[in-house]
Parts: structure tokens; C-alpha cells; sequence
């Protein structure tokens, strides 16, 4: 460990029951997690930055899959994928993404051999002349092209696979203990009338833009923590005990002889309001229907989804958006945003900021430390608030707050790994100051 972090002596237990009693224990958890979690922090925003700008650069980079000339008229879908279907014979259909507009491709999705879980196949495929335009492998439900795919895996576990996963959710489980710590401590904070200069002037301005942005922070840990290795499973868990799952529309239907395609079913759900992007999922056996699905995620009413019997081409279930409970759409809603995809260009703008806020928060931080360095005996790094703050704060808000640190240990069980870290690492400090010869 540094030199600098061998901290001045602990301060008297002191009684008390007021805000004197907590802000130093409050002040010593955000120096520490600040410290310690920071480069997480920062990886997780400059990445975060990238991925919310990867519809553009989808765009840009795969021009020649996604767009094609504008044109009268365009093949049955039933065509479409035949052709298709040819490109890959090792392949099984999952779904099919038609064009919504003039100028774009349809895409056929396929799972085949070989493939990461969660990985398909896709060909694209011009509705006008039935010519493909190219074949890739595709990420996740949202059909994640190559590249937003490596970007998103970067954000997410740093291309280490399941190991790599512990570091977002480290940086999720704790970016909301030093969001609300650090706001306690700025609104709690003694006002001077005095110009403030050098670190106090870093300070203030750690603080504005702290607070600024506090509420988005705490958005941003909550819905990171639904994607997490092992805070994810309780939360999907909680979710399920507490029936705010998301509902899905019914695909059994009648034993009927015959198939009516892709195009009719697409037909029927349009009559039906179903409106554009969709994937239409073909019958996974006997008795099941197809399923279209609304795919678009700019606006927050885009989720219908129908069935249409094979047999018939009826539609003989829809589910609306709009009779979702209100958690199933909260969460819909949530991850859209987390994703930058809510609202488009406006939601990209916003985590933009937000994420060139965490960068310059990480770095004043940092800085603030290095501007704590004692003036005399060469100390490389700052010092760290007070050892003892624990004993100062009454037992009636101790217990509860012990209680409340347990319970959230478990639940989020990479947070409470860490904090038991940080508590070792600040034992061992203490043991090694009283050894410091006097």
C-alpha cells in the first residue's frame, strides 16, 4: 500500500447524535470507494460513451447490408427468406425482420452450428431484386450488428467472459453508495463566504457537477445492476416472486393442416394496426402459431405483439403494450434508456453527458487527493480522511445501518465482497500506523 495512505491518528470517540456524528463515516466510505472503484467507473463511462453512439456508426459501417436503393414494388417475403434460406443450409429460421421502409434490407435471422449463445446469423437480403447483400453474425434480441456487438461485450465484461462481468457489476453496485454519500456530504457541507481557491475551488466544482447529475447516476446503477452476473439473478428472482415479469403473447394455436407464410402473416397483423419495425417468428411446431412483434425502441409504445394461426392466416391473439403492468413497463422503459435508445438522439445526448460527467468526477477526484499530500516528507498520494469515524456514530444508528449494509451484501453479493475488501484494507492500515515508530 502507499505510504500516504498511513493515516493521522484516530480522533477521539466523541458522542454524538447529529449530523457531526455521521458526515466523518460517510466522508471515509466515499474517499474509499471513490479510490478504489474509480477506474471502473471510468472504464465503464468511456465505454458506456461508445456504445450509445453505435446506431450511428451501425449505420455508417454496414451501408451496404442495411440500405439498398429505393425501388417500386418488393418480393413475398416467403421469397425472400427462400433465398435466404439457400445462403445458409446449415441454419435453422428464428425470425425475420422485413424492411420498414423503401430503403432498407430484410434481414433473416438464423441460428446455426457453432455460434456463441445469444449469437445468430443474419442475411440481408434487397426486397426489391431478392439479391443479398451480405451475411453476418448478430448480438442479442436487438440484432446487434458486429461492431455495436464487440462494443457492447467491451462495456459489459471487457471481452473476459463471465470474470470480466464482475467488473460492471462492481462499478454499478457501487456507484450508487458514492452518488448518495457524496450528495449527504455536499448538502450537508459548512458554506464559506470566502472565494474559494486551489483544491476548495475543485472541491465546489466536484460537487456541482456531482449533484447535477446524482439522479441519472442513481438510474444508471439501478438498471446496470438488471444486467449483472450475480445481482441480476436475485433481481430477476425478486421480480418473478413479486410477479412483475414481462408478459408474452400466447403462440398456441389449433392443430390445422397447411402453412399459410411469412407474407400472409405479416398481411394479417398490418390489417390489425401492427405497425412497423417488426420480427415475425415462424410456428416452433405443431400446434403454435407465428408471432410478430413489434421491434422498434425510440418510442416507449412500441411492444405489441400478435399471433396468427398457420392454419388460417387469422390473428387469434394480440398483446398490447399498453396493458402491461406498470413494473414490466418501467423496466421496458428503463433499459431502453440505460441503452440510449429511448427518445433516440436526445436519450444519446443526455448519457453523453452523464458519462463525460463520471470521467471529469473520477479525475477531480483523483486530483483531490493528490492535493491532500502532507507538504512535508515527500508523500506521493494524499491523505485519507480519519481512521475511528465508526465510534462516533450512536449506537441507534449504527445497528440499523449494520443491519441495512448486511442486507444489501447479500443482495448484491459483488458489493458485498468488496466492502468486506475495503474494510480488510483499512484494518491492515490501521495495524501498520500504530507500528509506525514515533
Amino acid at each position: 500500500m502507499p505510504a500516504a495512505l498511513a493515516e493521522p491518528a484516530a480522533p477521539r470517540p466523541v458522542a454524538g447524535t447529529g449530523w457531526g456524528a455521521i458526515r466523518p463515516l460517510l466522508l471515509r466510505l466515499h474517499f474509499y470507494a471513490g479510490v478504489f472503484v474509480g477506474p471502473f467507473l471510468l472504464i465503464a463511462a468511456l465505454t458506456g460513451i461508445a456504445y450509445v453512439w453505435t446506431p450511428q456508426l451501425e449505420q455508417a459501417v454496414y451501408a451496404d447490408e442495411l440500405h439498398v436503393p429505393a425501388a417500386a414494388g418488393a418480393l413475398a417475403l416467403d421469397r425472400q427468406v427462400a433465398i435466404a434460406r439457400a445462403e445458409v443450409p446449415d441454419g435453422a429460421v428464428t425470425g425475420v425482420r422485413p424492411g420498414p421502409t423503401a430503403t432498407d434490407t430484410t434481414q433473416v435471422v438464423f441460428t446455426r452450428p457453432g455460434l456463441a449463445p445469444s449469437y445468430y446469423y443474419t442475411v440481408f437480403v434487397d426486397p426489391h431484386t431478392g439479391a443479398v447483400r451480405g451475411a453476418l453474425e448478430t448480438y442479442g434480441s436487438g440484432q446487434a450488428l458486429p461492431l455495436r456487438g464487440w462494443i457492447d461485450t467491451l462495456h459489459r465484461s471487457l471481452h473476459l467472459g463471465d470474470f470480466g462481468r464482475l467488473y460492471s457489476e462492481l462499478a454499478a453496485s457501487w456507484l450508487w453508495v458514492v452518488t448518495l454519500a457524496g450528495v449527504v456530504l455536499w448538502l450537508g457541507r459548512r458554506r464559506s463566504a470566502r472565494r474559494a481557491q486551489g483544491r476548495r475551488r475543485l472541491l465546489n466544482r466536484h460537487g456541482t457537477v456531482g449533484l447535477s447529475v446524482a439522479a441519472a447516476l442513481l438510474f444508471l446503477s439501478a438498471t446496470g445492476l438488471t444486467w449483472s452476473l450475480h445481482a441480476g439473478a436475485n433481481i430477476t428472482d425478486l421480480r418473478s416472486s413479486w410477479n412483475w415479469t414481462t408478459p408474452s403473447v400466447t403462440a398456441a394455436a389449433p392443430a390445422t393442416a397447411g402453412d399459410v407464410g411469412w407474407q400472409t402473416a405479416r398481411e394479417a397483423t398490418a390489417r390489425a394496426g401492427l405497425a412497423d419495425p417488426v420480427e415475425i417468428r415462424p410456428p416452433s411446431g405443431a400446434g403454435e402459431s407465428y408471432v410478430v412483434q413489434q421491434v422498434g425502441r425510440t418510442w416507449p409504445e412500441k411492444q405489441d405483439a400478435m399471433t396468427v394461426d398457420p392454419g388460417t392466416g387469422r390473428v387469434t391473439g394480440t398483446l398490447r403494450f399498453a396493458d402491461y403492468p406498470l413494473a414490466a413497463k418501467l423496466s421496458r422503459w428503463g433499459i431502453d434508456a440505460h441503452m440510449g435508445l429511448l427518445f433516440g438522439v436526445a436519450n444519446q445526448i443526455v448519457l453523453t453527458v452523464v458519462g463525460i460527467a463520471v470521467v471529469c468526477l473520477v479525475c477531480w477526484g483523483y486530483r483531490m487527493w493528490w492535493l491532500r499530500r502532507p507538504a512535508r516528507g515527500g508523500a506521493r498520494f494524499g491523505r485519507p480522511p480519519g481512521r475511528g469515524a465508526w465510534r462516533r456514530v450512536p449506537g441507534r444508528v449504527l445497528a440499523p445501518v449494520l443491519v441495512t449494509g448486511a442486507v444489501l451484501a447479500w443482495f448484491l453479493p459483488v458489493f458485498g465482497v468488496s466492502l468486506l475488501a475495503f474494510l480488510a484494507v483499512d484494518v491492515v492500515l490501521g495495524l501498520r500506523r500504530r507500528e509506525v515508530p514515533r
